[in-house]
């Protein structure tokens, strides 16, 4: 499947934590990037760091940004094709008490951008390479939701890249408020 395809597919289903406290998200915001794209970390090949986004689809992909942030990353693609959909934001569903504990803070401010994610679910690099299917210890669960039909999916240009960013690869969830960022790209075209 594309990567698009699979990012947009993405917006709807729910990421469950498997071990310690209870935390369910939906996801509402996602960016796709593969290895064709000069702002994916697999543009130039398998590293020790980007491995697990060469593995097939169903796997999850952590890197560390700005030395603090954690990001999740959806792999999509077949063994040895590096793609995969970052997850930009989610709507809490279960556990908001954790992951305030977690954030420190509150509301949209728990789920609204890929770092702030990652601290809710409690995710660090121990997490990458492991399955979605929730088998591992330490990993997250991807349950899939119904299809979120189409004219509720905004498209627009990723945010916080400056490689190929006007590239229509960040799909969200329309009128979301766990959406990182309304404003700032150009105006989304509906597809």
């Amino acid at each position: 499947m594309p990567v698009e395809v699979a990012a947009r597919r993405l917006i709807g289903c729910e990421l469950v934590t498997t071990s310690g406290p209870r935390v369910r998200v939906r996801i509402v915001e996602t960016e796709a990037y593969d290895q064709e794209d000069p702002a994916s970390h697999t543009f130039r090949g398998p590293t020790p760091r980007n491995a697990a986004m060469f593995l097939s689809a169903g796997h999850l992909y952590v890197y560390q940004s700005h030395g603090i942030h954690f990001c999740c990353n959806v792999v999509t693609g077949r063994a040895d094709h590096g793609s995969g959909v970052l997850i930009r934001g989610a709507e809490p569903l279960d556990g908001a008490d954790v992951m305030q504990a977690r954030r420190g803070r509150g509301g949209v401010e728990l789920t609204n951008g890929p770092g702030k994610l990652g601290q809710a679910l409690g995710v660090d690099l121990t997490f990458t390479g492991s399955a979605l299917d929730g088998s591992a210890e330490r990993s997250l669960l991807l349950v899939p939701r119904e299809e979120t039909p189409a004219h509720l999916i905004e498209v627009g240009r990723r945010v916080g890249i400056s490689k190929a960013a006007d590239l229509p690869r960040r799909f969200y969830l329309r009128g979301n408020p766990y959406v990182s960022r309304h404003h700032g790209a150009p105006r989304p075209s509906r597809s």
